[in-house]
């Protein structure tokens, strides 16, 4: 009887460290270097179906994605709580000629702009990762949710953002180049006491959600998707009301002038017009497929590489 009773104890002993074990194991692999291409999208003046300055998801077009490569380190600081640091190179764009607005249509305006962001962001998990992988075709051959054991999180941070919209001087005497919008304060920045030129570095919030599934005990392929809401309404160089025309092309040159209002048809550009909703900030977008690897955690704490 005694000998069983031990045997139950030592049973119970062995069970209690390796289930302790299994949940201290995230812990060997917490550190994660990441990498990633996909898509940039940016909603703003420019483009879109809506009003001008509607900054809504109606607004959207998938013609005016642009490629985007991610770079990061993921940390968890608890199981289900990670801290990442991301530099993100891209491009965004936008353009009159697509949309069905008459009013936008007309306007003709368009840009495209690098942008380089580094963010930092937490992401709390609300389907947690798996500690090891958890899907073998040795065990089945049939694929299901249930198999797949998808680690869901949501994510905010905060990011710094560096763009330089550039418009193409494609109309009647334009050299048909790209040019950098913002030295030209084509809605009179830098000219008129109350509106100063726009700082091409800012700051805004990212939030989004991601899905990360393991592929192996060190390699992940996941996906996220992330809105980014800034301070600035200036990503895409138009904000507020036109100037008059031939004052700028006498205070700027004749590009500033083109750049400024390339307007078609009959369309009337007065000097106080409205060009865009200054009530309403630029918005862009990042969705990344990524594969991220493990590293394993040395006695010091730091990663292996």
């Amino acid at each position: 009887m005694k000998t069983k009773f031990l045997l139950f104890i030592i049973l119970l002993f062995l069970i209690s460290n390796a289930v302790n074990a299994q949940r201290r194991n995230w812990k060997r692999t917490r550190y994660e270097v990441i990498g990633g291409i996909g898509v940039a999208n940016f909603m703003g003046e420019l483009g879109g179906s809506g009003k001008v300055g509607q900054n809504y998801y109606h607004d959207f077009q998938f013609s005016q994605s642009r490629p985007l490569f991610n770079i990061g380190m993921r940390y968890k600081i608890f199981e289900l709580l990670a801290a990442k640091v991301g530099l993100s190179f891209g491009y965004l764009h936008g353009n009159d000629e697509t949309t069905n607005n008459i009013f936008r249509h007309d306007r003709n305006l368009k840009f495209r702009s690098p942008i380089i962001e580094l963010a930092s962001q937490l992401e709390f998990s609300i389907i947690k990762e798996p500690v090891r992988h958890r899907y073998s075709l040795r065990r089945s051959r049939k694929l299901s949710l249930k198999n797949l054991q998808v680690n869901t999180y949501l994510f905010a941070g905060v990011a710094g953002f560096w763009f330089n919209p550039r418009g193409k001087d494609d109309g009647p005497g334009g050299d048909g180049k790209w040019h950098s919008l913002q030295p030209l304060g084509t809605e009179g920045q830098g000219l008129i006491e109350t509106r100063q030129k726009y700082h091409r570095v800012q700051m805004s919030i990212p939030l989004g959600i991601g899905f990360k599934y393991a592929i192996s005990r060190k390699l992940s392929v996941g996906l996220e998707y992330g809105g980014r809401f800034t301070f600035t309404d200036y990503i895409d160089d138009v904000s507020t009301t036109y100037v008059d025309n031939d004052w700028l092309v006498n205070e700027r040159g004749d590009l500033a002038g083109r750049l400024a209002n390339p307007g078609l048809g009959e369309f009337v550009n007065s000097p106080g017009a409205q060009r865009g909703n200054p009530n309403n900030n630029d918005y862009y977008m990042f969705t990344i497929v990524s594969l991220s690897y493990k590293l394993y955690t040395g006695r010091n704490g730091m990663p292996k590489f």
